[in-house]
């Protein structure tokens, strides 16, 4: 158990990187975004599967635990599904960094309720982060691609939902013997939410129409999404909401920054250097933490 807490900062990590390329991949598919929904709810599965085998089926079925687990699934998954939205009206580049600044109500939130605290040189951690975060909202040239400024309020619920979500996920692990639980519960979530997503995209085409092949290549970037909530519910276990939220999410457009560096020869701009740098010293910082 000891050894474990000292991996909160590795965890976090795991969930910059795997939410770094699906961030960059999320919108590079023909499927319609509610089939997008289902895809990455039943990817939740494997990895549900995985964190009861790790508890040996011992699923924590006591109600507190169980309700506050279903609403971090709740949020997380009716933010998921608003997100598509967003996707519909606006491209990724747009969209993904404006949620990203989610963890400003985290941290409101941890601090006044949780009333968790971290040491001066997390202070900085965070500051740096919150830089990266601004660095990356910030619009660029590319801004006009939007046709509708509809995707900033989907964007903005969003940034509430997963904003709460992770508060409530700290509230869920400190009220359950294990994180695998906690997991679970986010899984049955999004897979109760499956017929919602269905009946928002009536009328559109569904996976068969653009053939197995695109719905297996859409599955395994949504599995990253999955495997990054895994590791957060980790890392949240282990570590501060406060912390672990604008870490994570300070990282992984840092990440999308890269790959579109290497796959598409794009030029970082001076605030998204500056966001990569801000970004960089708050994962050396905290790894001091």
């Amino acid at each position: 158990m000891t050894q474990k807490k000292h991996n909160w900062l590795l965890y976090a990590i795991i969930t910059m990187v795997t939410w770094g390329v699906w961030g960059a991949f999320s919108d590079q598919t023909t499927l319609p975004k509610t089939m997008v929904y289902v895809i990455w709810a039943l990817s939740m599965i494997p990895c549900a599967i995985a964190a009861l085998a790790n508890i040996k089926f011992k699923l924590d079925v006591r109600t507190k635990p169980a309700l506050l687990s279903l609403a971090v699934g709740l949020l997380g998954a009716g933010g998921q599904l608003v997100l598509f939205l967003a996707l519909d009206y606006a491209p990724a580049y747009l969209v993904m960094p404006m949620i990203s600044v989610a963890p400003i109500v985290t941290v409101l939130l941890s601090a006044t309720v949780l009333k968790e605290k971290v040491s001066k040189l997390g202070v900085l951690g965070i500051a740096l982060a919150f830089v990266a975060l601004i660095c990356f909202a910030l619009p660029d040239s590319k801004d006009g691609a939007a046709t509708s400024r509809i995707w900033i309020l989907f964007a903005s619920i969003v940034f509430i939902c997963w904003g709460v979500q992770a508060f409530v996920m700290k509230l869920a692990n400190n009220n359950t013997p294990d994180a695998e639980s906690v997991f679970v519960y986010m899984a049955i979530a999004a897979v109760l939410l499956i017929p919602v997503a269905l009946l928002m995209g009536k009328g559109q085409n569904n996976v068969l129409a653009d053939g197995w092949g695109e719905a297996a290549k859409v599955f395994g970037v949504q599995i990253l999404n999955a495997i990054g909530a895994f590791t957060l519910v980790y890392a949240n276990r282990y570590g501060k909401a406060m912390v672990i939220a604008p870490l994570a999410d300070a990282c992984a457009p840092v990440i999308m920054c890269i790959i579109s560096l290497l796959l598409y020869a794009a030029v970082p701009t001076v605030p998204q250097i500056i966001g990569i740098v801000a970004a960089i010293s708050c994962v050396l910082i905290f790894s001091r933490e």
